[in-house]
């Protein structure tokens, strides 16, 4: 098996690829000197425009982080002034655009981000064309072909054209991931942290189509049911060993991976979980919580693509998580590989 180090450093042509398929969003971030009660006023500090959404952030960390394969993007965008603005920040970073279809009766996604530095975030989101995605709009088999190798999915419960359970009992989601499977790729997903009382019947149907998942511990306690949090805010580690092994036995296939502030358990089925914890961060060096989850996505895939184990994978998601942390945007904390690895070499020198 090669090192993390010498499969990063390897020059040539791009060998295999990663598509990162799903919602591709204009994030506006707007920095808060605090969070008002309503009819009260906060000043805005800072703004910052960025590209999000599952795939859009994803596949623009992978481009940040130095990834030797191919990239590209599927999904949906509107013929506006916001889908150039996606298109560009990701033909730019030397992502493949072609299968971004631009709509004439959408407008692309869009966010505004509440953000006040230390607390959690709030999203304002209007789906527009994202809403639009279907799997007759995606085509994994034109990828596979073109030598790709990972098929990204996100995010379950903010695509309705993939979430929709129809009355066959499968979802859109189902029919593309099955698909992706069906044409040699490996698919991989996640979810976004929806409060839809039908969270875990919408996310249920396609887990059997499902090589590997990769969500939060608030997503795994919605998948299940169960409480992964106590009523401190506590993580309830026995819960998210149970929500693991619980989405294995529910289809997923070669690995579930739940990672929180705190930790991170990968389960595979047959074997004990592997855990680690993730790295500490001073509060006052948070810029912002936009984008950590899917920065530690984006390193799985990574390692996931290169055939790393499992336990270096999860050091070097960590880190990414973390200097995602000290950026304002989802995406512009991410440095190159080969930083994530000399900090993996020093917290575990041997």
């Amino acid at each position: 098996m090669q090192t993390g180090e010498e499969v990063h450093h390897q020059g040539g042509l791009k060998q295999g690829g990663i598509v990162c398929a799903g919602n591709f969003i204009v994030d506006r971030v707007h920095t808060l000197s605090y969070w008002p009660e309503q009819g009260n006023l906060a000043h805005i500090l800072h703004q910052d425009l960025g590209v999000g959404g599952g795939a859009a952030n994803v596949v623009t960390d992978l481009a940040s982080l130095g990834f030797p394969g191919k990239l590209a993007a599927a999904g949906c965008i509107g013929a506006d002034p916001d889908g150039e603005i996606v298109k560009a920040r990701l033909a730019a970073a030397g992502v493949d655009i072609g299968g971004l279809t631009a709509l004439a009766d959408r407008v692309t996604a869009h966010t505004h981000v509440m953000n006040v530095p230390g607390q959690n975030r709030t999203f304002f989101y209007h789906g527009g064309a994202n809403d639009a995605v279907t799997d007759e709009r995606v085509s994994p088999a034109a990828f596979a072909e073109a030598g790709y190798r990972l098929f990204y999915l996100g995010y379950l419960m903010l695509l309705p054209g993939l979430d929709r359970i129809g009355p066959d009992g499968l979802s859109g989601a189902s029919r593309l991931l099955e698909a992706a499977r069906r044409a040699g790729l490996t698919t991989c997903v996640d979810f976004v942290s929806s409060e839809d009382p039908e969270f875990a019947a919408k996310v249920g149907v396609a887990l059997p189509f499902c090589d590997f998942l990769i969500i939060n511990e608030m997503e795994a306690g919605r998948a299940t049911g169960l409480v992964v949090r106590d009523a401190n805010g506590d993580l309830i580690e026995s819960a998210l060993l149970k929500a693991g092994e619980r989405l294995l036995a529910e289809g997923v296939t070669k690995g579930a991976v739940i990672h929180a502030p705190e930790i991170c358990f990968w389960f595979t089925s047959g074997a004990a979980p592997i855990m680690t914890r993730s790295r500490s961060v001073d509060p006052d060096d948070i810029v912002s919580t936009v984008g950590a989850g899917d920065a530690f996505c984006a390193a799985v895939l990574y390692g996931l693509h290169e055939n790393w184990p499992v336990e270096h994978i999860c050091t070097v998601a960590h880190a990414a998580a973390a200097h995602c942390l000290m950026g304002a945007t989802a995406t512009d904390g991410i440095p190159d590989m080969s930083v994530l690895l000399r900090e993996a070499k020093e917290t575990n020198p041997a």
